[in-house]
């Protein structure tokens, strides 16, 4: 059949339920085994010595866009039936100031707040449950803020389509923006190192 696999089964059966576990077991345990579990990892992140963040989520955008890309070309995967969640311009602008000041704060993601959690770390812990509370709250809330909630629809957006561009192009374009931004993380991380260095007695 010539669809992404969760299409090859039907929603909610068995299958898919144990598809989408697996895949979730070896994301959390490719997290965990990049380290990523740790706040102090993440943290480094936005003190410039450690970008291990960028890297790992950067290369795995990139290889599962090319790996779409290509399943298409070869008829296994029909990207027309690949679901794109659609786009609400100020809602997703609101709610990435608050994702990223909680990321700020907390050191720590959804994704990687669990696998911290799932370690036993008592701030994974923490931070799922605030996470929990948080969407508790937002739904509780969701008649007073129905309005805005739903603003700014701009259907599903895709970055070729809304540059007017096909998608290779725009995919040569993004894998050539992730080799340069890992060689310059490179060059970030030992210039940090240096200077870290150079003030330490």
């Amino acid at each position: 059949m010539s669809a992404p696999l969760p299409l090859a089964l039907p929603a909610g059966s068995t299958g898919a339920l144990a598809v989408a576990f697996a895949i979730g077991v070896g994301f959390g345990w490719c997290l965990e085994r990049a380290g990523l579990g740790s706040a102090r990892k993440l943290m480094g992140q936005f003190h410039l010595t450690d970008l291990a963040v960028f890297k790992v989520m950067f290369s795995a955008i990139v290889t599962a866009m090319l790996g779409m890309f290509w399943l298409s070309r070869f008829g296994v995967v029909d990207l027309s039936r690949v679901y794109v969640p659609e786009t609400f311009v100020g809602p997703q602008l609101a709610g990435g100031v608050v994702f990223g000041a909680g990321m700020a704060l907390a050191g720590l993601c959804p994704g990687t707040s669990c696998v911290a959690a799932a370690t036993g770390r008592v701030d994974g812990v923490a931070v799922v449950l605030g996470f929990f509370s948080g969407i508790l709250t937002t739904g509780l809330a969701l008649p007073a803020i129905g309005r805005f909630y739903g603003s700014g629809a701009r259907g599903g957006v895709t970055l070729d389509s809304a540059l007017d561009t096909s998608q290779g192009a725009m995919i040569l374009v993004i894998v050539t923006i992730a080799m340069a931004g890992f060689v310059a993380s490179d060059l970030i991380e030992r210039r940090t190192a240096r200077s870290i260095a150079e003030v330490e007695p």
